[in-house]
């Protein structure tokens, strides 16, 4: 097996490993900790987010590079995955900055509709991580 192959099968593992930590278990947990405030649960999540989002566009680049050395089907998975994840940098965490600044500002805003909007991609993402998972694993 080449190590293109290899980066195929491990990151996308790897990937959906952090979206499932961070996403479904560190962000709703971080608001049940004694003392976190709202201000204080959407500096942290910022961060971590900004970070996690990062990461993700490193991993997709490295894995479209492997995607050119490998002699594998499955890109179109990866091109959703990777479309999903602009979607939510590019369009749905503009909004949530601004309403999260307003926060931090000490503004008492109503909960916004869009931060589901982003659960749903974190969603779609999950599920696309693990098809295109299976459909790797099955090529072996």
């Amino acid at each position: 097996m080449s190590l293109a192959r290899d980066i195929q099968l491990v990151l996308p593992v790897f990937w959906l490993g952090m979206v499932i930590a961070i996403s479904f278990v560190e962000a709703p947990i971080k608001f049940r900790a004694p003392g976190v405030t709202l201000a204080i649960g959407l500096g942290i999540g910022r961060k971590v987010f900004a970070a996690l989002n990062v990461i993700e566009v490193v991993l997709a680049v490295v894995l479209s590079v492997a995607w050119l050395y490998a002699d594998t089907d499955g890109w179109l998975l990866l091109v959703l995955v990777s479309a999903v994840l602009v979607v939510q940098v590019v369009v749905v965490r503009p909004p949530l900055t601004k309403r999260s600044n307003r926060v931090l500002a000490g503004e008492d805003v109503p909960r916004s509709k869009t931060h589901l909007i982003y659960i749903a991609l974190e969603v779609a993402k999950v599920l696309l991580l693990i098809a295109l998972t299976v459909d790797l694993v099955g090529q072996i």
